[in-house]
């Protein structure tokens, strides 16, 4: 190493390479994983030192020096580094972007690990004064002080107190000084591990549940295991224990999760049985709460860990188990800037840390169940419910025979009716939120549609709104149409129609809809299921969220309204996408002594898909759609990779994709097999003309190397100037 190494840096920039810079003057030499402050162009920009290096390939009197070191020591591990470089390649997208995901928002800002915080106490005075007669004269003063008291000796930090009093900062002014209050700074504590004991022994695991733990626990180090059971089989009792035996090995547990919405019910049970509180990392949290959580799994502080797609990426001291649970949900995906797959990465980074890692389904994906075939995973299988629970039947309603009203036949109808008065619960399952998906005219046909985008506006009844789900513009509803005045309709069914529905069918009901547009204050989805859950609602009516895993002890009946949205789509995972969504709804129903009742609506009952469904479950549908993808040469018989343009002239969209075909049908022979330029089946979004490339090829090799070659070229290209693209390897939707 020379006396004045250079320093290779990843910037959060969209150009796939690092940046060689001159250490700090008068610092110490920068550890590699370590942040520095970097000048680039006109800004001061984070990066991580990725490496240190002897010379560089820029001229010396042009390499500039880094302003400032952030970390006295690495931040991130050599681990965490080959994760970050790993994700860089697979998914080719630039590495200081990818560096950046990797860290929390504080971090990636140039906080400090350790930030201090801003505390307010109340003083031993301030507990003496009489906060109803201080109400008369300085309400706000008395709310604050009450709610400072009512947090016991320890106060609350500013961030906490702008959640619950967004404006206590005047207030706080006259308390202090009155001396009422204390304001002053200290270092962020380190996370402490709550522990509750040695935690309950929950029940006694059946044959098969204690056959896949023994598999489980034949070794400690890298396997891919596919935990397989049906809907109420007991997977969770089988992580459960899985995790006992990691923590009481002082090794780290990192559980993934599709969504923010799983983790409430999953935490309670794993504080429950377990005896630990575990940190957790996803989007709901304050940027505090979200660093802390990162810090204390970067210590090892914290040794369980529950967090969502984003979480694969945090550090680890002590790693010994990943558990992605419901790894067939597409939310494992992230579907904007650094397109990658947190199951996928899991996967890889478990196996460069020589650790297991258990993925868990009632519907796992075909490619998962190719890589147990192959014999590269193991299959456990969990065929039956736990504790003697029966599976839920399933039954067609024909709605040509028995035709619905606002989304609501009579068949479905009489059903709901019988197991209210047995005291069942019941779920309506619609993935469509709103009130209508379209609004026509009865005089002349208009439909609204978005300015911005090639879709219909949704209507929304309770807002009296129209928006559109794809770019968010929103505008009021009226009752005329724009183009002749006459009266305007809503055509179809959105989960708030049904709400309606059901309201006016069952009076006497509790109804409760769950999905995004009705969970969105905070607190809110919590609140929703616990009530699901304890059976205070009579009636549930909600969209995928009420899907995914959770357990309500109540529901008899489950109704999936217009089933056959996914019977004729153009994406080659149609069937197997709807097939999955209705076994996991299905699931929901009948989990306790009582078995439970699936009606489906559909309006095809005689498509080759419902007897397959019906009769051999999805076993039988992924055993047929594997079948099918050899035959036909689609994942997981072959890769892909997905380039998507978007540029406020559609011209400039295929422009720039004719670039890149022209490069790759240079370079990269018959082994890959260029589809398009095309339009993309919404070919105007948000005000932008999209374009899309699929790229496929049995050989994932070669599949990489034309990638390779591709981006850097793109980068440079002046078509690139005029568009926003990206490059999506293993994509999950393409249309």
């Amino acid at each position: 190493m020379s006396d004045k190494p250079i320093l290779r840096v990843a910037v959060d920039v969209p150009l796939s390479r690092e940046f060689d810079y001159l250490p700090p003057a008068g610092a110490p030499l920068p550890d590699i994983g370590s942040r520095v402050r970097v000048p680039f162009g006109r800004r001061r920009e984070v990066g991580v030192v990725m490496a240190h290096a002897e010379n560089s390939d820029v001229p010396a009197t042009k390499i500039r020096r880094c302003g400032e070191l952030l970390d006295s020591k690495a931040l991130l591990s050599a681990a965490d580094l080959w994760l970050i470089r790993f994700t860089s390649d697979y998914y080719h997208h630039p590495v200081g972007e990818v560096a950046a995901a990797a860290l929390p928002s504080l971090l990636r800002h140039g906080k400090a690990l350790h930030p201090t915080v801003e505390r307010i106490v109340v003083t031993t005075g301030g507990e003496q004064i009489d906060t109803t007669t201080l109400a008369r004269r300085a309400p706000k003063q008395s709310l604050l002080l009450e709610t400072l008291i009512d947090a016991g000796g320890d106060g609350l930090d500013a961030e906490q107190l702008s959640e619950m009093l967004p404006n206590w900062r005047r207030a706080a002014k006259g308390l202090a000084e009155k001396g009422a209050i204390s304001v002053f700074s200290q270092r962020a504590d380190e996370f402490d591990e709550q522990l509750s004991g040695a935690g309950a022994a929950g029940p006694t695991l059946n044959a098969e549940q204690d056959a896949a733990l023994g598999t489980l626990r034949n070794s400690n180090r890298f396997g891919a295991y596919l935990l397989d059971g049906v809907t109420g089989s007991g997977k969770t009792e089988v992580y459960l224990q899985r995790v006992r035996d990691f923590l009481k090995h002082g090794k780290q547990v990192l559980i993934l999760v599709p969504e923010i919405g799983l983790t409430p019910q999953l935490v309670s049970r794993l504080g429950e049985r377990l005896g630990v509180q575990p940190a957790l990392l996803h989007s709901g949290l304050s940027n505090s709460a979200r660093l802390a959580s990162w810090r204390a799994a970067r210590s090892g502080a914290a040794r369980l860990l529950v967090g969502t797609r984003s979480a694969v990426f945090t550090p680890l001291k002590n790693p010994g188990l990943i558990i992605v649970d419901e790894e067939h949900d597409p939310s494992f995906k992230q579907q904007e800037g650094l397109r990658y797959s947190a199951r996928d990465l899991a996967i890889a980074r478990a196996k460069k840390l020589d650790i297991p890692v258990i993925l868990g389904s009632a519907t796992p994906t075909l490619e998962m169940l190719q890589h147990c075939r192959s014999g590269a995973y193991r299959h456990i299988v969990l065929p039956a419910r736990a504790g003697g629970a029966r599976p839920p039947t399933l039954q067609l309603i024909d709605t040509v025979r028995s035709p619905s009203v606002d989304g609501i036949s009579e068949s479905l109808a009489a059903a709901i009716q019988k197991h209210l008065l047995a005291d069942g619960q019941v779920l309506i399952f619609l993935n469509r939120r709103g009130f209508a998906p379209t609004l026509i005219c009865n005089q002349c046909g208009h439909i609204a549609g978005c300015e911005r985008c090639d879709s219909r506006l949704t209507v929304h009844a309770g807002s009296r709104q129209l928006r559109c789900h794809h770019c968010g513009a929103c505008r009021p509803l009226r009752e005329q149409c724009d183009e002749c005045g006459e009266t305007v309709t809503p055509l179809g069914e959105g989960t708030e129609r049904l709400e309606d529905s059901l309201t006016r069918r069952f009076p006497a009901a509790v109804i409760r809809r769950i999905d995004s547009d009705s969970t969105q204050l905070k607190g809110a989805m919590h609140e929703a299921l616990e009530s699901a859950t304890l059976g205070h609602a009579n009636i549930l009516v909600g969209t995928q969220m009420l899907s995914k895993g959770h357990h309500f002890p109540h529901l008899t009946l489950v109704g999936i309204v217009n089933a056959d949205q996914g019977l004729f789509g153009t994406d080659f995972r149609s069937a197997e996408r709807m097939a999955q969504s209705i076994v996991q709804v299905a699931g929901r129903a009948g989990r306790e002594s009582r078995q439970g009742e699936v009606l489906i609506q559909t309006a095809y009952p005689e498509n080759p898909f419902w007897p397959t469904l019906i009769e051999g479950g999805y076993g039988r549908i992924s055993a047929e759609a594997l079948a099918e993808r050899e035959i036909t040469r689609w994942p997981p018989f072959t890769r892909l990779a997905l380039l998507r343009s978007a540029a406020h002239k559609k011209a400039d969209s295929h422009r720039f994709l004719d670039v890149a075909r022209r490069h790759l049908s240079n370079a990269a022979g018959d082994a890959l097999r260029i589809l398009g330029p095309v339009d993309a089946p919404m070919a105007r979004r948000a005000g932008r003309y999209r374009a899309q490339l699929l790229l496929q090829s049995s050989d994932r090799a070669t599949l990489h190397r034309a990638l390779r070659s591709l981006r850097p070229l793109l980068e440079d290209d002046a078509s690139a100037r005029k568009v926003r693209w990206s490059i999506d390897v293993d994509p999950v939707e393409l249309f």
